[in-house]
C-alpha cells in the first residue's frame, strides 16, 4: 500500500473523530424535553410561571413548550433556524440590550446552557 494514498484517509478519520467528540457538531440532536427544558425549569420557571412577575410584566409564560413557543404578548420570541432571529437567545447569551439580562437577578446561564438554546433554535426549535 503507498504511504500516499493512507494520509487522506487517516486525516479523515481524524477529523471525523474529532467532530464527533464537539458537542457542535452537525449531527447532534437537540429538544426541548432533554437538553432545553431542565435550564427552562432550573433558570426561568421561578418568574415566567401565572402569577409571577416576569410573566405579568411580559406575557412569557414558559411552564410548556407551546408556551415557550407561543413566545410573550408582543409575540413570539423564537424562530426556528435562527438563534440570531430569536429574542429568547438574544436575552440569555446578553446580545440584546444590556439592561436586559436574563435571567433577571439571577446568576446567568453557563455557556454551556447558552450554546445549548442556540443549537436547539438552529435546528427547528423541536419538542422532541
Amino acid at each position: 500500500m503507498n504511504m500516499r494514498n493512507t494520509l487522506p484517509l487517516a486525516s479523515l478519520l481524524i477529523v471525523v473523530g474529532l467532530a464527533a467528540c464537539d458537542k457542535e457538531a452537525p449531527f447532534r440532536k437537540v429538544t426541548y424535553v432533554t437538553d432545553v427544558e431542565p435550564i427552562v425549569q432550573q433558570h426561568c420557571m421561578e418568574c415566567h410561571v401565572a402569577g409571577q412577575d416576569g410573566a405579568e410584566k411580559s406575557g412569557y409564560l414558559m411552564d410548556s413548550y407551546e408556551a415557550v413557543m407561543k413566545g410573550t404578548k408582543f409575540g413570539p420570541v423564537i424562530v426556528p433556524d435562527s438563534s440570531e432571529s430569536s429574542s429568547l437567545y438574544l436575552l440569555v447569551a446578553g446580545k440584546a440590550d444590556p439592561s436586559i439580562q436574563m435571567p433577571h437577578g439571577k446568576t446567568p446561564l453557563s455557556a454551556e446552557q447558552i450554546t445549548t438554546i442556540r443549537l436547539w433554535i438552529d435546528k427547528g426549535a423541536v419538542k422532541d
